[in-house]
């Protein structure tokens, strides 16, 4: 566990001195809390710096975070996310205790496509595989072959013995899935409300402000976005680009928390964020954390056969990309 002053220099590059001060005590009384409880917390990579770096376990993107929710030995997960990945968390560990802070971290993605919709598609499309974005409600997971993250996208859909696959719910990854691969990409409208608010002119217009800028963009932007950036890939592939690329002047094309959380990492590199915030993400907060921890709320329950069958998806996904 990180000490007090380990958290204060992770904090400096975001926040105040009196606001790390003020978010101290309660950041302490958490990792206390979670001490006591055997708990676990599971840190998305769009969560604000205070919870990412200050009382998060384990951080990581969708794929990293599904394959820790199966191997922990705590007895309690509270995940630091919105619900879709809460409940990917129960898939995984169904006999633990899985919390989530706000019950209403929703996200625009997996509310664009029900479990009735997938049966549709399945019924219109019969015999083809499914494949199935993690942002998507345990219920549309229980309706899929296979699972696939931003990481895996084009690795899950290759390892199918299919010409032709199903692929929801995002519009905006299926395109860019389409791009490379040789199969027929069958897709479903839905998106994700940050980073459908991208357009290529906004990369445009940061490359002028700023020459020789690295833009790393998200594979959830649409085809053209990801087209005129110098990478494309999930939230902890960028981490690992930034890393590996030596890059100096950084544009994310994402979530605006990720760059506030790579700046501890890399002080010495400097982002231009647009800061495109996802509201859901931002229903989590430390004074919430705490409560879900000292009351034990709000906790995650699935229907038996949706958790047998959603578990299978994802695990066939952890199976493929770890093999």
């Amino acid at each position: 566990m990180k000490t007090a002053e380990e958290i204060r220099r992770s904090l400096e590059s975001t926040y105040m001195s009196h606001e790390i001060d003020e978010k101290l005590p309660l950041i302490e009384e958490i990792n206390r809390l979670k001490k006591e409880k055997n708990a676990v917390l599971l840190g998305h990579n769009y969560m604000t710096p205070d919870i990412f770096h200050g009382v998060s376990d384990i951080v990581g993107d969708s794929l990293y975070l599904s394959k820790v929710a199966a191997d922990t030995e705590a007895e309690i997960i509270l995940f630091n996310g919105v619900h879709f990945m809460a409940e990917t968390a129960k898939l995984m560990s169904p006999e633990k205790k899985v919390l989530i802070a706000d019950l209403k971290a929703g996200c625009s993605l997996a509310e664009s496509i029900t479990r009735k919709d997938v049966q549709d598609l399945k019924a219109k499309y019969p015999g083809i595989p499914v494949v199935t974005y993690v942002n998507c409600t345990a219920e549309v997971k229980a309706e899929t072959d296979v699972c696939c993250t931003s990481a895996n996208a084009v690795q899950i859909v290759n390892s199918l013995d299919s010409d032709e696959v199903i692929f929801l719910p995002d519009e905006y990854l299926a395109g860019n899935v389409r791009n490379q691969t040789k199969k027929k990409i069958i897709s479903f409208p839905g998106r994700c409300m940050v980073h459908e608010m991208y357009s290529p002119e906004d990369i445009l217009s940061v490359r002028r402000q700023w020459p020789g800028v690295t833009v790393i963009s998200h594979p959830e932007c649409k085809e053209d976005v990801v087209a005129v950036s110098d990478f494309s890939g999930s939230t902890s592939q960028m981490a690992k680009f930034i890393k590996d690329s030596g890059a100096k002047d950084v544009f994310l094309v994402t979530e605006c928390s990720m760059g506030d959380n790579l700046r501890a990492e890399f002080p010495e590199r400097s982002f231009v964020s647009s800061c495109r915030t996802c509201p859901h993400m931002k229903k989590i907060t430390l004074e919430k954390i705490r409560d879900a921890l000292l009351y034990e709320r709000y906790e995650i329950t699935l229907d038996p056969e949706v958790i047998e069958k959603g578990r299978m998806a994802v695990q066939r996904m952890l199976d493929i990309s770890y093999k």
